[in-house]
């Protein structure tokens, strides 16, 4: 039971990437759409952001400042998530 593996050339690699990043479209969406595998399409566009990682513009100071507050949220959930998981834990050890 041997598969044919396809072979892409850098182009169409690129060309895919760029459908992904430019159009903010998840790589699941794009992968089904090209009938790719989806961690193929993931490792395209890493590797295409690798390489145009200077084309970004960079972030303004309230884009800054929103990704602050965020990742200040994020943390604050993780930590509730952690609490919460702990106290679940006891209550149900306790109730045994």
């Amino acid at each position: 039971m041997s598969k044919n593996r396809r072979s892409f050339t850098p182009e169409y690699k690129e060309e895919a990437a760029k459908l992904v990043v430019e159009s903010n479209r998840p790589v699941a969406s794009v992968a089904r759409e090209l009938q790719v595998n989806e961690q193929t399409l993931r490792n395209w566009v890493n590797d295409y952001r690798k390489q145009h990682a200077g084309d970004e513009p960079a972030l303004t100071v309230s884009e800054r400042a929103r990704l602050r507050e965020l990742e200040k949220e994020v943390r604050e959930l993780r930590m509730e998530k952690e609490f919460l998981g702990k106290a679940a834990a006891f209550f149900a050890s306790e109730y045994r």
